[in-house]
């Protein structure tokens, strides 16, 4: 055993290492790669000694991508040192979870740990021949790394104050562990890890659109149907691949027992026909363009063998919410604190003192949000006062600025090997700048970087975003940027239109976002005004039908030619 919970072949034999490096898939590599594993590239893990034994200068680039199966990543920016991602469906965390990561990160890593848009926490820094002491270490703590990258589903999405907060219609966290537990389990499961690319599924019952529901392959969002508390299912969303597609309505409504084999069934469906050829063409989003939403519907039923209830009534609110600052639980006299972490990016001391403030004001728990955010929740309210005058929450507001509050930013090239920019560093600085131009005043923006057009800041999912390029001026290579304005997730989900072609990433930046922020932010405000004098739409909304009328898309003044 090498600590991962999967039993290895004793002797990997030298003819499977060669069958790895000469794989041969013209029209799209990763499958090659796949084949070579019988279909499953989680036998990587048979070849982890040999390749441990050659060294990390002698990765193939088939070995550097079926490494991800088991959640071990080469990074090209970091020469010799890798990054492990962990998988912490629906975002739960104890503890006793967080000082082991932090262990490893201080002793075997390079002191950088980043909190990611999927919940889950990214390890930096180590070497290779160190994955099965990490591995041991993380299972003694129930912790895994298996599936999280390449061709699988990654971490399990969900609200995270599931099962605390007031405005839930239900608690779908046992629905997410479910999922989790049948599609990775503790060692992995290979009828899952052959999908044609990688598929993002949420799974919320929180009425104020915690999660970004509608860029996710599957979506299950709170729903009524009949007196029946469940699920409306969405399908086919995605970010990358051509841009932000929003999840479209399969008109199913599943209870919450219903929830988990539903799931199943959609998963394999994109398995058995996804199309394979060209990877940026392998999403779940394109075979659904190719048969519509009818056939799909179809096809899970007859794999169900059982017929399906047609939707039921949405019961989101227009509303979004990032669960910062305090928040009064369901559970008489429990306050969960939500804290804004810059970036998502931590270090060892951070995690150490966040499972202590833990333990200490809460019972243990930590909470990862979508926004690379951190919650600590049980926290009695009289232990309120205690808890917000520590030192960490100095550094980690739950009263940030509002161009703070609800920034996001991928990687970049840190440790990317798609990056074209810098996003994290520059994310800040650029906050710190708006709020001294803009002031503390106005509702809180989001603002999120993505440093490719892969979309890793979900960019087109913001108010206002950034996706990151190259670009020549006076005969110079230099950082830039598109931005966008916009984008939304929830009832009325909308991709955020480009509206400025190429911004260079230089001191003028902040003056020309300044810019497009006021005139988004009027044209905005104009807008849900019209929509609100609407006595109709006042109606729905209160209702829990603000899906009913869409607002006006936003035209900037800022557009370029």
């Amino acid at each position: 055993m090498l600590g991962s919970g999967i039993s290895l072949t004793a002797n990997a034999s030298s003819a499977a290492s060669k069958l790895i490096n000469s794989a041969d898939a013209p029209s799209n590599a990763v499958e090659g790669y796949k084949a070579s594993m019988g279909g499953d590239g989680l036998r990587i893990l048979e070849h982890l000694p040999q390749i441990m034994e050659r060294g990390a200068d002698s990765l193939t680039p088939a070995e550097k991508e079926l490494l991800k199966w088991l959640g071990v990543f080469h990074r090209r920016p970091t020469p010799g040192k890798f990054m492990m991602r962990i998988r912490l469906p629906n975002g739960f965390v104890r503890g006793e979870q967080l000082r082991a990561i932090a262990e490893l990160s201080r002793r075997l890593g390079d002191g950088v740990v980043d909190i990611t848009t999927r919940q889950q926490i990214e390890l930096r820094g180590f070497t290779l021949g160190s994955v099965p002491e990490i591995w041991k270490k993380l299972r003694g703590v129930d912790l895994r790394s298996l599936q999280t990258g390449v061709d699988n589903v990654r971490n399990i999405n969900g609200c995270p104050l599931a099962g605390l907060h007031q405005h839930e219609l239900l608690d779908a966290s046992p629905v997410v562990q479910d999922l989790d537990r049948i599609i990775v389990g503790a060692q992995g499961n290979p009828e899952f890890t052959n999908l044609p690319r990688k598929f993002n599924i949420t799974v919320t019952g929180c009425l104020d659109n915690c999660t970004h529901a509608e860029s996710q392959d599957i979506a299950l969002i709170p729903a009524k149907k009949a007196g029946r508390t469940g699920f409306n299912v969405l399908v086919g969303g995605k970010m990358g691949s051509g841009g932000f597609t929003v999840a479209s309505p399969l008109n199913v409504f599943v209870e919450a027992f219903q929830a988990a084999p539903v799931v199943v069934e959609l998963i394999k469906i994109y398995r058995d026909h996804g199309p394979r050829e060209a990877r940026s063409k392998c999403r779940f989003a394109f075979l659904i363009e190719e048969w519509g939403l009818s056939l799909l519907r179809a096809k899970l039923i007859g794999r169900l063998g059982h017929e399906l209830a047609f939707q039921g009534r949405d019961m989101r609110s227009s509303a979004h919410a990032d669960h910062l600052g305090v928040t009064r639980q369901k559970q008489e006299g429990l306050r969960a604190v939500g804290l804004c972490i810059p970036t998502g990016r931590v270090n060892p001391n951070h995690l150490d003192e966040l499972a202590r403030l833990a333990e200490i004001y809460g019972n243990g728990e930590i909470r990862l949000t979508t926004a690379q955010n951190a919650v600590i929740p049980n926290v009695p309210g009289d232990s309120v006062g205690g808890l917000l005058a520590e030192p960490l929450l100095k550094e980690f507001s739950p009263r940030p600025s509002p161009f703070l509050r609800s920034m996001v930013a991928c990687v970049g090239t840190d440790y990317c090997n798609l990056a074209l920019i810098e996003t994290k560093s520059r994310a800040v600085a650029l906050s710190e700048a708006l709020h001294q131009k803009l002031g503390g005043s106005g509702n809180p923006l989001t603002i999120h970087w993505s440093g490719c057009p892969a979309g890793c800041g979900n960019h087109q999912a913001a108010d206002i975003g950034f996706r990151g390029f190259k670009t020549r001026l006076d005969g110079k290579l230099v950082d830039a940027v598109a931005i966008y304005a916009g984008g939304q997730t929830g009832p009325q989900a909308v991709p955020g239109d480009e509206i400025l072609e190429t911004v260079p990433c230089d001191d003028n930046l902040p003056e020309v976002v300044a810019n497009v922020i006021e005139s988004y932010r009027f044209e905005k405000e104009a807008r849900e005004h019209a929509a609100w004098s609407d006595p109709l739409f006042t109606a729905a909304d209160t209702a829990g039908l603000a899906s009913w009328h869409s607002p006006r898309r936003i035209v900037s003044s800022a557009r370029t030619n």
